[in-house]
C-alpha cells in the first residue's frame, strides 16, 4: 500500500504455485489508485547474459560473497555448516568428486 498513485506494482515467484495460498490483492485500492500490476515467474531469459556482462566489465562485485565449498562426501558437513551460515552473502556449494 506504499505505492504511489499510477504506480507500479511488480511480482515475482511462486505464491501459491504448489498449492498454497493466492496473493489477496486490494483490488478497490488497485482501481482507485490506478496501480498497474505485473507478474514474472522468475528473471527473463535475457537476465544471464546481463549478469555476465556486469561482471564481465567489472561493474558487479563479487568480493562482498562468501563461498564455502564441500565434497559430495561431506554432505552432512555442508548441511550443518548451511545451516548456521545463512546470511545474504554466505554460500555453501556441493561439489561432485574431480574425475
Amino acid at each position: 500500500m506504499t505505492v504511489r498513485e499510477f504506480g507500479r506494482v511488480v511480482l515475482m515467484g511462486g505464491v501459491g504455485m504448489l498449492g498454497g495460498d493466492d496473493l489477496a490483492l486490494p483490488y478497490p485500492w488497485i482501481m482507485r489508485n490506478s496501480i498497474t500490476v505485473r507478474g514474472q515467474w522468475m528473471y527473463p531469459r535475457t537476465a544471464n547474459l546481463g549478469i555476465i556482462r556486469l561482471l564481465a566489465s567489472g561493474t558487479l562485485d563479487l568480493a562482498p560473497e562468501r563461498v564455502l565449498s564441500f565434497g559430495l562426501d561431506a554432505v552432512n558437513d555442508a548441511v550443518t555448516y548451511a545451516a548456521s551460515h545463512g546470511g545474504p552473502f554466505d554460500r555453501t556449494v556441493l561439489t561432485p568428486p574431480a574425475r
